[in-house]
């Protein structure tokens, strides 16, 4: 039985497609240093070389799921000023033609980001985004990408039914040091979808059949370290 196909609609207003950097999937916007980092590399601590983040699984899996979505324009950044040139045409309906624009810092007071001296970005968006019945989608900071200069907040969307409106991303642009140009089509947002499911928590102690499932299964990442990726990954 073939694995049925679900889908994601993105839809941009009228006379912006081919203007538009299109979301892509995310295992199609996988950064150059990810692509290029070796596999193995040396380490001093154990004398011998060791495999890099690159051969984890979990790691590079959470970096393909879902979608990105992409920064509509380049973004220059110099003497504390954000910058851009953008041509959008005018259409039909009414949407943002600046990339960005700005949160007050009293929009996070109480919470760990917030700054009087700064202001909080927000990205715009100019898809709208639907998802099959029962599932809402994640928004988040695109999965390990730390070399970014900011940190997109994450947010859960009921896009199975808010499909008629733009969303928009808020994030913290953590480098106060950058100086240069984000380009366009750098990813600011990843989406991944959800069902929407009733869930409930077990808890326990293990059994000794537990127990002896782990011993077993340690013992075999021990002999083949290979072992997750062939037998495990889906």
């Amino acid at each position: 039985m073939s694995e049925e196909k679900l889908t994601i609609k993105f839809r941009c207003p009228n006379g912006l497609e081919g203007l538009l950097p299109a979301p892509v999937p995310a295992s199609l916007g996988l950064p150059g240093w990810l692509k290029s980092m070796p596999t193995k590399a040396f380490s001093a601590l154990n004398l011998r070389d060791e495999q890099t983040v690159k051969r984890c699984p979990p790691f590079v899996d959470a970096m393909t799921n879902g979608f990105l979505i992409p920064l509509i324009c380049d973004l220059r950044v110099e003497g504390g000023e954000i910058s851009w040139d953008s041509d959008l045409p005018s259409g039909d309906i009414d949407f943002p033609r600046s990339p960005i624009s700005f949160h007050d810092a009293s929009q996070v007071t109480g919470t760990p980001l917030f700054d009087a001296d700064r202001f909080f970005i927000k990205f715009h968006n100019l898809w709208t985004i639907e998802a099959p019945e029962g599932y809402a989608l994640h928004f988040m900071h695109p999965a390990n990408r730390f070399d970014l200069p900011f940190t997109t907040l994450s947010g859960l969307v009921d896009c199975d039914r808010y499909i008629d409106n733009l969303i928009h991303f808020p994030a913290n642009w953590h480098d106060t040091n950058f100086r240069g140009v984000v380009p366009k089509g750098t990813p600011v947002a990843q989406c991944i979808p959800v069902r929407r499911e009733k869930w409930t928590s077990e808890v326990s102690s293990f059994t000794t059949e537990d127990t002896r499932r782990m011993h077993e299964l340690r013992n075999a990442f021990r002999r083949d370290s290979e072992l997750y990726r062939r037998q495990f990954r889906a």
